[in-house]
């Protein structure tokens, strides 16, 4: 694994360093390994690990391009790793989430333009007075994917997308177990709505923070029974 992490490396700087740039083709296999002084099996394993991040495309019978390295594109992959993460790793996703939201919600209190910002509300008045756990959860997505295209930067969208969805599943186990989520996150949502409609900023953070706060107090505990109980069983 050395010798492929050796050529990993070796071909990120030339990525960094200019030599190679977005849509560049790569040299022939023979070449580049000569070039980078490698065996041509670990260049060929690190060109497989490249591709697996998308920094690298491999195309079958043309050659293997360099990507276009477009942040969205790289920050998908965290959310494929994201994915495969185990139950008590939602809880470090949450954190996350809690240390960006806030800040692009109240952002976003500074950029949406009245008419969004009445787009939004009219999102949330699209659920029914005691939706069920589906819908809301959709809801959700929407409304907050909302307020990350406000800020009117992709990375920020694509880095959100990626964390939020990974605790999906557990805002759903949130709704379904515990009394009174359900109407608490409308109630939450339609806060965080009205302070960005007034352009409060300070209003969006705090409503925000509270609102994942609140997932994530009870995404804690809920581990803590879980671990509790194995222990006993």
């Amino acid at each position: 694994m050395a010798v492929t992490d050796d050529a990993i490396e070796a071909i990120k700087q030339m990525i960094a360093a200019g030599s190679l740039r977005p849509g560049d083709r790569l040299p022939r296999e023979a070449d580049l390994a000569a070039t980078l002084g490698l065996s041509r099996s670990s260049l060929r394993e690190a060109v497989k690990a490249l591709a697996l991040i998308r920094v690298l495309d491999v195309r079958q019978g043309d050659g293997t391009y360099v990507a276009s390295l477009s942040p969205s594109s790289l920050v998908d992959v965290m959310g494929f790793v994201a994915e495969l993460a185990q139950d008590a790793t939602v809880l470090q996703y949450m954190q996350l989430r809690r240390l960006l939201e806030p800040e692009v919600t109240a952002l976003a209190a500074q950029t949406m333009t009245a008419d969004e910002a009445r787009a939004l509300g009219d999102l949330l008045d699209e659920l029914p007075s005691d939706p069920d756990i589906e819908s809301l959860v959709a809801n959700d997505a929407a409304f907050h994917s909302r307020i990350a295209e406000a800020a009117d930067n992709p990375l920020i969208g694509s880095l959100l997308h990626a964390v939020s969805g990974r605790t999906q599943r557990a805002r759903v186990w949130r709704g379904l177990t515990q009394s009174g989520a359900v109407h608490r996150t409308i109630d939450e949502h339609r806060a965080i709505q009205q302070a960005i409609a007034r352009g409060d900023s300070q209003a969006a953070r705090a409503w925000a923070t509270v609102h994942i706060c609140g997932v994530e107090d009870w995404l804690r505990a809920s581990l803590a029974d879980s671990a509790a109980e194995g222990a006993r069983g």
